[in-house]
């Protein structure tokens, strides 16, 4: 008989991704098959756990048809925060007051799924729990469609993300195309992107046997010229009636400048320090409008791009599940202060596998696109691009549909 484990707690941290419940389930299906006993969820993340704020997941989680639920669901189950832990020098109480409810749920592995700031949390918890003697595991389970992880292949939530903003890049163009009848339309996709334009240049892989493609992709890693952009977008017209151009929500002036600043954005500061940016494709195209003369729009994809789990990459939901897994299997074998990432195995046919990697290499590091995976004139994205992020949206998650709506699994207070 194998002897009895102790308790793993999990939380969900930052922005959600439309995969982010296929890793909780899989930290609690494989906490459940190692003989944990049991698997506490934390509501808002460590934000909510300093308030006592848990849930046994075994209230929640009844049976296989609700892992599958769960997989399929989109945002975070449990509940996300944006709550930055001091460094412990700063404030001790706050870390004595952690460890003091995980001690009292005798916590063995604490597993943290999310982006740079929730390994951040890892990082400081580990070095705590070092410093301190104590026994618990901090794991963190990698999260965020920006895909701007370090040491990771990618991130769990990216492939899915791609594979949105290229499908509704894909029905933007066709839909701009039919209303250029006799007269220019000039169409501008704000995509989510702070410093990092994986998502953005994603939606070149709307570039197809029967459709073009967008004809502009502007990324943050490049500085933003307008008066070049507003060159290149009358050089098209001369050639075509509908443009459509996709850009980041980060581009910046060579001076550092969002562009959504330009039209008195970007005032809101989270904890992080991080402004809140919208509007830089409104202000886009109202400039276009103005300097052109001619018809345009935006389009803000903004949340869609994150919650449409109805249009979830395959290969994205089953890597979300498997590092989950992962983690917990990292915990249980002895491992303190590491993230699960994904290493891509190969190309063709498309294989991946979890490594370990120490989170202090990760915390608050930042991957950006390849300066080689963006041509020249900064305007595009390269076939490296497109090769690297193609296999990642394959396949299908079917919904379960019920009244021809997808079924999401949701927490149930009542069974706290």
């Amino acid at each position: 008989m194998a002897s009895k484990k102790r308790n793993v707690i999990v939380g969900q941290s930052g922005g959600p991704t439309s995969v982010i419940n296929s890793s909780l389930a899989g930290v609690y299906k494989n906490a459940i098959e190692r003989g944990f006993d049991k698997v506490y969820g934390m509501l808002h993340g460590v934000q909510g756990l300093l308030d006592e704020q848990y849930v046994d997941m075994s209230t929640q989680i009844h049976s296989d048809l609700d892992i599958e639920l769960l997989k399929r669901t989109p945002s975070a189950f449990l509940g996300s925060c944006r709550y930055k832990l001091p460094e412990i020098h700063e404030n001790m109480e706050i870390y004595d007051r952690i460890f003091e409810i995980l001690d009292k749920l005798e916590i063995d592995s604490f597993i943290y799924i999310g982006g740079n700031d929730s390994m951040d949390t890892i990082r400081k918890l580990s070095d705590y729990a070092i410093v301190k003697g104590h026994k618990q595991k901090f794991l963190g389970v990698p999260k965020t469609i920006d895909n701007d992880l370090a040491l990771t292949d990618h991130t769990p939530g990216f492939g899915s993300a791609a594979k949105y903003i290229a499908a509704s890049t894909k029905e933007v163009i066709r839909d701009a195309l039919g209303l250029t009848y006799k007269k220019e339309m000039i169409t501008v996709m704000e995509i989510m992107g702070r410093n990092a334009g994986w998502l953005t240049g994603a939606a070149a892989l709307a570039k197809t046997e029967e459709c073009e493609g967008p004809d502009l992709i502007y990324l943050p890693e490049i500085a933003f010229d307008v008066d070049d952009f507003l060159a290149k977008v009358k050089e098209l017209l001369q050639k075509k009636s509908s443009i459509v151009i996709a850009v980041s929500e980060g581009i910046k002036l060579a001076d550092g400048r969002y562009v959504c600043e330009l039209s008195g954005g970007g005032d809101y500061v989270d904890a992080f320090g991080h402004k809140q940016l919208q509007g830089t494709a409104a202000y886009l195209a109202g400039f276009l409008g103005a300097e052109i003369g001619c018809k345009t729009r935006s389009v803000e994809f903004s949340t869609l791009q994150r919650s449409a789990s109805h249009m979830a990459s395959r290969v994205d939901i089953e890597e979300a599940f498997m590092v989950g897994g992962a983690a917990v299997k990292a915990a249980d074998e002895g491992y303190n202060g590491n993230m699960v990432v994904i290493d891509r195995v190969s190309d063709d046919p498309y294989m991946s596998s979890a490594g370990i990697y120490d989170v202090h290499r990760i915390a608050n590091e930042e991957k950006l696109v390849p300066r080689e995976w963006v041509n020249k004139e900064g305007n595009y994205v390269t076939k490296d691009f497109i090769d690297y992020v193609k296999p990642l949206i394959q396949g299908d998650y079917q919904p379960i549909m019920v009244n021809g709506l997808p079924r999401h699994l949701v927490l149930d207070m009542k069974k706290k």
